[in-house]
């Protein structure tokens, strides 16, 4: 097992470099600064396509954290434009916090405040000061930490809002994308909002940061992790459920994130309970493999009407997901799921051709799903940080 543990960790971290590698030879805007906003399935840059603020986040994170882990001074030269790119044209001078989309000349183009995307801002500038050292990162980082606990966190019922206009009033349609459900709270946001505030605790241990940790995870007990484990996705303002979706990718992704989160704040007595709680959803995201060791998309509560594509994210947080659930339990079989999915994912996930990773693939093998090879929900996050986590773990 620890022969295959060390090929594991030796393949990742030829994958490391070469999701970094295409990103820093493919997607870097030289005429107009920062990075492409959209580069299709075959490789074609569109060079009017928006920068999206996620994106953007995103590979700010991937190359702070592919820095810290290489030591490739390339990397650092690419978070460094990163950096510069975020504050200069998404930083909203006048309101505070981020746009959720700038042109192609950098000019606001959706000026609205999602949380989700100022979330990823706080992870990533966490991270990016991790490398780097920098009081400017720091300072931004703090700075929207204390926007969202302010403008986003409902001090009646608890949690945090989806998203606001420019000047933070509620929006009306505060939906994160078309294939999300108009609902002013959500799991996904919390779940990142949750990551976010444990980066930033790392490098800035503050009782109000590790307060507001403490809240989401008895949000999560609470409201998002159900009996049976999977995670519920969509509520009211007043916590009233409004979807029966299951979306395994987020099952697994939770179930590894949230027990970052427990360890950082947490007692042991606490820890304990939410180690059982986190096993629970990673048992339930098991109903979500495929024979072929692949994490499918969604199904409804009842399991009667399922999406089978499978996409590169789920399969990079199901490698994570079980891998400590492995280390949690010990227990062989979760280990030979982070194998598995390791085998499924260089046979169909993996571009040996253009580089990267696919979006996915169709349940019956016959195509390539066509999305954006790097787009506005296409980054090097998901992938980049899995070869991290699974190195380090490995180690």
């Amino acid at each position: 097992m620890e022969n295959k543990l060390s090929e594991l960790k030796s393949e990742l971290s030829i994958e490391l470099v070469r999701i970094l590698d295409y990103w820093k030879n493919n997607t870097v805007d030289l005429k107009l600064g920062g990075f492409f906003g959209s580069i299709n399935q075959l490789g074609i840059i569109d060079v009017n396509a928006p920068k999206g603020l996620v994106l953007n986040a995103r590979i700010l994170y991937a190359f702070s954290a592919g820095y810290q882990k290489t030591k490739q001074a390339q990397y650092l030269q690419m978070a460094q434009r990163a950096f510069h790119y975020l504050c200069t044209y998404f930083y909203d001078k006048t309101f505070g916090g981020m746009y959720w989309s700038v042109d192609t000349l950098g000019r606001p183009l959706e000026n609205k405040k999602q949380v989700y995307g100022i979330a990823f801002c706080i992870y990533a500038l966490a991270e990016y000061h991790a490398a780097m050292e920098s009081i400017e990162a720091l300072v931004l980082a703090k700075e929207l930490f204390e926007l969202l606990e302010t403008k986003s966190f409902d001090k009646i019922n608890g949690g945090y809002f989806e998203a606001f206009t420019q000047g933070w009033e509620f929006l009306a349609t505060p939906k994160l994308s078309q294939k999300d459900q108009d609902s002013p709270k959500t799991m996904n946001t919390h779940l990142h909002v949750l990551e976010a505030y444990s980066n930033l605790y790392k490098i800035w241990p503050n009782k109000k940061v590790k307060d507001s940790i403490k809240g989401l995870l008895q949000i999560f007990n609470k409201h998002f992790i159900s009996n049976s484990g999977h995670l519920h996705l969509f509520f009211s303002e007043d916590w009233v459920l409004e979807s029966d979706n299951i979306s395994y990718g987020h099952d697994i992704e939770a179930s590894w994130l949230v027990w970052e989160a427990a360890m950082l704040v947490e007692e042991p007595m606490q820890l304990e309970m939410t180690k059982q709680s986190i096993l629970d959803i990673a048992k339930a995201a098991i109903k979500g493999l495929s024979e072929d060791g692949s994490l499918l998309n969604e199904s409804n509560w009842k399991q009667t009407s399922w999406n089978k594509e499978r996409h590169w994210w789920q399969q990079a947080e199901a490698m994570v997901g079980w891998m400590n659930a492995w280390q949690l339990t010990k227990e062989p079989d979760n280990l030979k799921r982070v194998f598995n999915c390791w085998t499924f994912i260089k046979a169909h996930i993996l571009d040996f051709d253009k580089g990267e990773w696919h979006w996915g693939i169709f349940d019956d093998y016959t195509k390539m799903i066509r999305e954006d090879k790097a787009g506005f929900w296409k980054c090097p996050y998901h992938n980049s940080r899995m070869c991290i986590e699974m190195m380090n773990r490995i180690g």
